[in-house]
């Protein structure tokens, strides 16, 4: 079977920052991401991306005599995969005015990529459950149920490596998988609530606090004295510390030291200075407005509680201080004292002072060296991505106009 995940444009649009740089299924949402959550439902599966051109070269897309097209953005479930893998070419599944999925021949293939959908047969999802992960703010509040239902897919038929540490305390054990290669010193982990899932080489150091629902995915470190409520999600190869709740880190980024993170999501080779904090919740109890790509203005997401959205390769320094529901764009650098705006655009440097260009050489040097502590390469075609996202968001970074 030939899956492609595909991007819908207004969706793509409203998951930016974070889409600026990977397709929408190729987001973190509980344990996996949106695209590994399908290959589990279909193992057989050669998996690509039909996304915006400049990505492709990093997520090819692959064209096959028969092609089984889903929405990116939808994340799985056994009756739907179900209705989905029964479709016949030329048919369609919909929910309301949302294409769900489209089997299609290497021509409609081609129409499909240039907007078309040339389906002969529209089939309506009657099923009672769709998870869709269509704004920024879905992927933190549906963080808890997808841990939980990744954690059925990931450890079903298989048993866990265990924890063999006595100084180590446990609540509902039966509800703790840790992976083979995990360390797990003098801590406590409350799963009465929700699953915890500890990954391959993943460690957890002495007097961490965890409670589920929680994910800790590979090689990734939550330190000493850590304190991690529920529904959060360390991605792989990242250092966690301090205090976080109902957050999901999308992987190779550092929280490492004391301070508040809260209902937010940070992308890929994120940093956050040490006794940095966000504001979840405004004194007002108001609903939290922020930044919406889409309508290039702030949107109301209909919740008291909303964090930061943070984009790949952004930094903030010691001390920093987030006001509830700030978008950081990619490749940003904040630092200095009081709040920076609520809407701070890719390629930022400074501060609530004000900000300057991030130029691309110095961008260069810094993810370089970031990456290379993961033995990740910088190679062209991220450049490429960084350069064209450096363009795309020029727009954004209103102080350049003032200097022309």
């Amino acid at each position: 079977m030939n899956l492609i995940l595909f991007d819908q444009a207004d969706i793509r649009q409203q998951l930016l920052p974070l889409t600026f740089t990977r397709p929408v299924a190729a987001l973190r949402v509980g344990i996996l991401t949106i695209a590994e959550k399908w290959e589990h439902y279909f193992p057989e599966a050669h998996t690509s991306y039909l996304t915006a051109p400049y990505l492709r070269q990093k997520f090819p897309l692959q064209r096959n005599i028969s092609n089984l097209l889903i929405n990116g953005a939808v994340c799985p479930n056994a009756e739907l995969a179900r209705a989905i893998e029964s479709l016949q070419e030329g048919e369609s599944l919909v929910k309301d005015e949302l294409l769900i999925a489209f089997r299609c021949s290497k021509e409609a293939l081609s129409s499909f990529e240039d907007g078309i959908e040339n389906a002969a047969k529209r089939i309506k999802f009657e099923g009672s459950f769709l998870n869709l992960i269509d704004q920024l703010w879905q992927i933190f509040r549906q963080n808890g149920a997808e841990i939980k239902a990744d954690f059925e897919l990931i450890t079903r038929n298989r048993k866990s490596a265990g924890i063999n540490d006595s100084h180590t305390r446990t609540y509902k054990e039966e509800n703790i998988f840790v992976e083979e290669g995990a360390t797990i010193r003098a801590a406590v982990l409350n799963a009465e609530d929700g699953p915890i899932y500890i990954g391959k080489g993943a460690y957890v150091h002495e007097g961490a606090l965890i409670k589920g629902p929680f994910a800790l995915c590979e090689s990734s470190h939550v330190n000493p004295g850590a304190k991690m409520r529920g529904d959060t999600t360390i991605g792989p190869f990242s250092k966690v510390g301090g205090e976080i709740s109902n957050s999901v880190i999308q992987g190779y980024s550092n929280k490492g030291h004391e301070g508040f993170l809260g209902n937010s999501v940070l992308g890929e080779w994120c940093n956050i200075g040490a006794d940095t904090n966000n504001s979840n919740l405004k004194n007002n109890y108001a609903d939290v407005k922020i930044w919406n790509y889409k309508k290039e203005g702030f949107v109301n997401t209909g919740l008291q509680f909303c964090g930061l959205i943070m984009g790949d390769h952004s930094k903030c320094g010691i001390n920093t201080m987030f006001n509830t529901g700030t978008v950081v764009g990619v490749s940003a650098n904040i630092f200095g004292t009081g709040f920076p705006r609520q809407f701070v655009p890719s390629f930022s440097w400074g501060g609530s002072g004000g900000f300057t260009t991030y130029q691309l050489n110095k961008v260069y040097e810094v993810a370089e060296r970031v990456m290379e502590r993961r033995h990740v390469t910088l190679d062209d075609t991220e450049k490429e991505i960084l350069q064209h996202i450096y363009k795309l968001t020029a727009p954004y970074r209103v102080w350049e106009k003032s200097t022309k």
